[in-house]
Parts: C-alpha cells; sequence; structure tokens
C-alpha cells in the first residue's frame, strides 16, 4: 500500500477525556484511524466501551483532511451535526453522540488566525535589511529556532539547541533557563555560553532582582547598559558581583484557550513555564535590532518549552499505555478460555473492565479430588492496582488444584493482605467446589449472592457469608455444603450487573436481574448470558459506567444415575425454600443440605 502523502499543514488532534485531562497527537500517518483499543490498528486509542472499535478515520481527499464515519454505533459528529464524511477545518470539534465522552478539537498549524512563522520573519527582515549580512544570519538561526515547535527529539536536547541559538543570535555572553520546581521556586536548568559551551548550572547565579521585576510586570526585561537602569538593578548584589553590564530577562507563560458564553475564544495566560535569562558583561550587548528579535522569540521560546513538554509527556503517556497494554493481555490469558464441559456440568463465563484493566475476575479448574472449582472476584477500586491483586488472588486460589483446604486458603490470604495494609485494597469471592452428585461446598466472602435458577424460579440462596478478604482480620472462614438438583443454574456476577445505571443514574438491580432470569431453566448458558448482557445494555441506553462487569454462569446437569430430584416440591416455591434450607445448614456448622 502506498504511502499517502500529508499536506502542507500539519494536523493535530487536542483529546479531551471525560475527566477534562488533555493531550495533543499528531497526525502523522493516513488513514488516521480513532477508535476503542489497538485490535483494529487504531493510531488514537479511546477508553470508553461505548466508542466503537472500528470508529472513524482522518483521510485526504483533494490535499485537505477530511473526517469519515467507519462504523461509530452513536453516530459521528462535527461541531453537534452528524456526518459520514466532512471536510475538516481548523477548530472543528468531533464528538461521538454521548454527552460525557471524549471530544477531539482538530487544529491546523497555519489556521489558528495568528501570525505565521514566515509572515514573523517577513517582518523581522524589513526591520533588519539594513545590516548587511547580520540581521540575515540571525533570521536564520531564528528560523531554526522555531522549527523546534514540531520536534520531536528529548526535551533537554530540545531546549539546548534552543538556548544555544537565543544566545548566538543576541550574542550574549550566556544564557539560562530557569524551571519552576515543586515548590514553585526558580532553579537553573540548564546554562550555556557563546559557542554551544555547556555551564555548570548550579554554579551560576543569575540576577534575582531583574527576574523578579519580569515576573511582577509580566513582560520581558531588557536592558541593553545597566549603568542607565534604575538603582535597584545597578545597584542588585548578583549584578556587581559578576560586573553585568546587559540583562534580558523574558517570563515564559502557557497560553491557553477558553470559551466564553458567547462561544468566543479567549487567549488567557496560563502557567508559568520558566525564564529566559541571558547576561553579558559589555555595554550595549543588545542592539535595538537584538531587542525586536526578542519581542518575537519571547512568544516562540515558550511554544518551544510547552511543546517539547507536550512530546515529552505524550512518550510518557504512550510508555505507559504500553506497559497497561501488557499487563491487560496478562490478565486476559489468565482468564479461562476453555471451559470444563462434562456430562455433569457445564460452564460460561465474560468479563468486561471498564479501564484497559479490571478488578474483576473469574476462574474454573479441576482439583485433585476429581471435583470442579469455580471462584468470582471483585476488587476494590479499578486500574492497575486491582488487577494486580486480582492476579494475586487467582494464583493463591488456584493452588486449591493440589488439594489444600479452601477455608484454609481463604483464612491465609486474609491475614495477609490485613497484615500488609499498605495495599489498600480489599476483594469480595465467591468460591465453589462442585462434584459429580451435586454436592457444592462453598465459601462466600462477601460477594452478592448468586442467584440459583431452580424449575423456572430465579432466587437469592446464597446471602449468608463473611467479611470481604483483607478487610477484617479477625474474620474466619469456614465451607458450608449443600446439594444441588439436576437443572440448577447458578448466575454468579459482580456488582458491574447489579450496579449498572441508566442516564438518569437508577440502578439496574438485583430484582430486574432476577426478572431477566425467571423461567430460563432449560436457556443455553450462552444465551442465558446474551440475555444478560442484553438487558444491562438496554437499561444503561449508553451512559458511561464506573464498574467492571463479570458474569459466571454454572449448570448441573447430574447423568441420569445420580438424578435424585424432589417432586414434591411445588416449582412455584422450591427456589424461595433454598434460602432458608442453606441458612439452616450454615448454622449447623456446614453440614451437607439439599436445595
Amino acid at each position: 500500500m502506498a504511502e499517502t502523502v500529508l499536506p502542507g499543514e500539519d494536523a493535530v488532534l487536542e483529546v479531551v477525556s471525560p475527566d477534562g485531562g488533555r493531550r495533543y497527537v499528531r497526525v502523522t500517518q493516513l488513514p488516521f484511524l480513532i477508535g476503542r483499543g489497538a485490535e483494529t490498528g487504531n493510531h488514537l486509542q479511546l477508553s470508553d466501551r461505548r466508542i466503537s472499535r472500528n470508529c472513524a478515520a482522518i483521510v485526504i481527499e483533494a490535499n485537505r483532511f477530511y473526517l469519515e464515519d467507519r462504523g461509530q454505533r452513536r453516530g459521528l459528529f462535527v461541531n453537534g451535526e452528524k456526518v459520514e464524511s466532512r471536510k475538516l477545518q481548523n477548530g472543528d470539534v468531533i464528538t461521538f453522540g454521548l454527552e460525557d465522552s471524549y471530544e477531539i478539537l482538530f487544529r491546523l498549524a497555519s489556521g489558528s488566525g495568528e501570525e505565521s512563522f514566515p509572515q514573523l520573519l517577513t517582518r523581522i527582515e524589513h526591520i533588519t535589511s539594513s545590516e548587511p549580512g547580520g540581521g540575515l544570519r540571525k533570521l536564520n538561526q531564528l528560523l531554526e529556532a522555531t522549527a523546534l515547535l514540531h520536534s520531536q527529539l528529548p526535551l533537554d536536547e530540545v531546549l539546548a539547541t534552543m538556548l544555544d541559538h537565543t544566545v548566538s543570535i543576541t550574542d550574549a555572553d550566556r544564557g539560562l533557563l530557569l524551571e519552576p520546581d515543586a515548590g514553585g521556586a526558580l532553579r537553573v536548568h540548564l546554562a550555556r555560553r557563546s559557542g554551544n559551551l555547556r555551564l555548570p548550572p548550579e554554579s551560576l547565579t543569575p540576577s534575582q532582582t531583574a527576574i523578579q521585576l519580569a515576573l511582577k510586570q509580566q513582560s520581558p526585561v531588557i536592558t541593553e547598559d545597566l549603568a542607565q537602569a534604575d538603582m535597584d538593578l545597578q545597584g542588585a548584589q548578583s549584578i556587581v558581583a559578576q560586573r553585568l553590564r546587559a540583562v534580558v530577562v523574558i517570563p515564559l507563560w502557557v497560553l491557553t484557550r477558553a470559551k466564553t458564553q458567547e462561544s468566543m475564544v479567549n487567549v488567557k495566560r496560563g502557567e508559568l513555564l520558566g525564564v529566559l535569562y541571558l547576561d553579558s558583561k559589555r555595554p550595549a550587548a543588545f542592539s535595538k535590532l537584538d531587542r525586536q528579535i526578542l519581542d518575537a522569540l519571547a512568544a516562540d521560546a515558550a511554544s518551544i518549552l510547552d511543546n517539547a513538554r507536550l512530546v515529552e509527556r505524550e512518550r510518557e503517556r504512550q510508555r505507559l499505555e504500553q506497559e497497561i497494554n501488557i499487563a491487560r493481555d496478562i490478565q486476559q490469558a489468565l482468564l479461562p478460555r476453555n471451559f470444563p464441559d462434562t456430562p455433569n456440568f457445564c460452564v460460561t463465563g465474560v468479563n468486561f473492565p471498564c479501564l484497559s484493566v479490571g478488578g474483576d475476575y473469574f476462574d474454573v479448574f479441576r482439583v485433585s479430588d476429581g471435583r470442579t472449582a469455580f471462584v468470582i472476584a471483585d476488587v476494590s477500586g479499578k486500574g492497575l492496582g486491582a488487577a494486580i491483586l486480582t492476579t494475586m488472588l487467582q494464583g493463591a486460589l488456584s493452588g486449591m488444584t493440589l488439594g489444600t483446604d479452601p477455608a484454609r486458603v481463604f483464612n491465609h490470604v486474609n491475614r495477609f493482605l490485613c497484615e500488609h495494609s499498605e495495599v489498600g485494597r480489599y476483594a469480595t469471592v465467591f468460591f465453589g467446589l462442585l462434584d459429580n452428585d451435586g454436592h457444592l461446598e462453598f465459601i462466600n466472602a462477601g460477594h452478592p449472592s448468586p442467584i440459583l435458577i431452580r424449575r423456572g424460579a430465579a432466587e437469592e440462596a446464597f446471602t449468608e457469608g463473611s467479611f470481604p478478604v483483607g478487610l477484617v482480620p479477625e474474620a474466619q472462614y469456614t465451607a458450608a455444603c449443600v446439594k444441588l438438583e439436576p437443572g440448577d443454574t447458578l448466575v454468579l456476577f459482580t456488582d458491574g450487573v447489579t450496579e449498572a445505571m441508566d442516564p438518569e443514574e437508577q440502578l439496574f438491580g438485583v430484582p430486574r436481574l432476577r426478572q431477566v432470569l425467571t423461567g430460563q431453566m432449560q436457556c443455553p448458558l450462552e444465551q442465558l448470558q446474551k440475555c444478560v448482557l442484553e438487558a444491562v445494555e438496554n437499561f444503561t441506553r449508553g451512559a458511561r459506567q464506573a464498574d467492571d462487569l463479570t458474569l459466571l454462569i454454572v449448570r448441573y446437569r447430574a447423568t441420569a444415575a445420580s438424578t435424585t430430584t424432589d417432586t414434591d416440591i411445588p416449582a412455584s416455591r422450591s427456589a424461595s425454600s433454598a434460602s432458608a434450607t442453606l441458612r439452616a445448614t450454615q448454622q449447623a456448622g456446614g453440614g451437607s443440605g439439599s436445595l
């Protein structure tokens, strides 16, 4: 496939996250793909489950940028208007038919309405044409400096080059770049002298009087001859000690744009990025020409510094995103892919983290005595911290394949987490061991009760239990045993199901889940899972969700030899009596009961 040539204008996407955070992404290749996740080759990946994986693309037609809808299910919008294909102009706002999702602002480097670099150079060339040779040399250096605006070099290399150009342009003896530290105090970050030579930053003492004067008046201080300056500058200790005769101080500010009520865009001065400082021991070191160039350089240097920081932040974001993707791949690889399907037992499950990685997990595995274990867990919180704990829990519980007693494992994991309180997380867990005859040994550590579907009725049959693991050091975990009937189905879930919210912030809730499951006695497990997921999706109507969603569905289907159904129990009350039977079983010490 031939590579598409980009137009002369640089396109940059300003990506505004739902939480208000901003990042900048350059359109470096075409078609430029936008969507959820990296699986479909998206260049801009948006972490919102409501955004389609194949969402949109930026393409080139007749040397112009166009936006194409590639399958966004709620539609693609430019400036609030739904589009299928639309030519993009500077300042266009791209949205996805969602109120609280991402917003993308399309930017063109030369379409902002501000003075462009060629116009700036033309203006300065007219000013400097009276100086044979010298003006063109300085203009060429300024052009090279402004080219750094789109540089992808490391931050310090960009800044050092900018400083070298500035010293060369002004014929200063030395140039410093000061940046605020964590406490806001300005510290020398880089120092250069003429000839592109480095100076040790810790050995330099710039004039604090001149710096504070520039910050106070929020404009550059340019003094050609300190002997003619005001008395405060003349008498400054650092100026006298170093015998300085000329000083330039340029504050570097972030310029931010804010929308007013009339939807106009105003440029406002934002945070202080740093200070560009130049000095010389020669009087009249900074000529009138140099002062005019410095006026232009004041804005450009701030843009160079801000852009270099954005590049570094973007690299850090990409590095972190890569690490998160690795963590996501590991977490997804640990989930079971092939569920055991025997004549007595079948299972299915699904996991949807609300972020790239999540705090939910489920597992199904065989243990040494022939029984099958199944577990569902929900770690407090989301993201990488929760994902690390889910992996640890999964490893600990899978150790029961060697025959370890479940209660001992739960008590050990609880003590371990409580003793390491700095972890700051706990987990609700439901763990079960099922044999071929329908005997279910289980531990419920603070998890929502699974729904038991028996003879068409759906009830919360496992409401009794202990505390979540990692929350209460004194908690003790004991296993309870019950007897499942052939055809009994257990629907295990995390609160991402029952606490899913619609746009009016109403919860899906357990009663609605039971209603979906009622009458689904003979429904295939994959179809039953699909019914629950569709019910949740239809209820939420696209509202953004804050919790991971996990389902695990287990059905006991004993062979004819082990079938022992109680035909005397009416179907209308068989499931509702399960909870009472289970509570009586647990109060008697966890013996075997019959559901």
